[in-house]
């Protein structure tokens, strides 16, 4: 049961990233007529704590990078912690 439970709360997470990044690239580029909206990725910030929290350092043209691959760190590590626990 609560290995059932955590691989739907990793499908519902991968679905959110998913819906942020379409969102991302309907804001930025205006596809199916919406306006351009420089707020479009604002959606991929709280899915990428606490990887987001550490674009200080990092120049604005590889922060846009790093916060759009940050919730696919996120969860990469979450499958390997799944992963490491479904075995032992």
């Amino acid at each position: 049961m609560g290995l059932r439970l955590y691989q739907i709360a990793v499908w519902a997470y991968a679905a959110l990233y998913i819906a942020a990044l379409a969102l991302l690239a309907i804001g930025t580029f205006g596809l199916f007529g919406q306006e351009r909206d420089p707020l479009a990725g604002v959606f991929l910030m709280p899915l990428g704590l606490p990887w987001t929290l550490l674009l200080d350092d990092v120049p604005p043209a590889e922060a846009r990078w790093v916060a759009m691959t940050a919730p696919l760190a996120n969860l990469l590590l979450v499958a390997v912690i799944r992963r490491q626990f479904s075995t032992s």
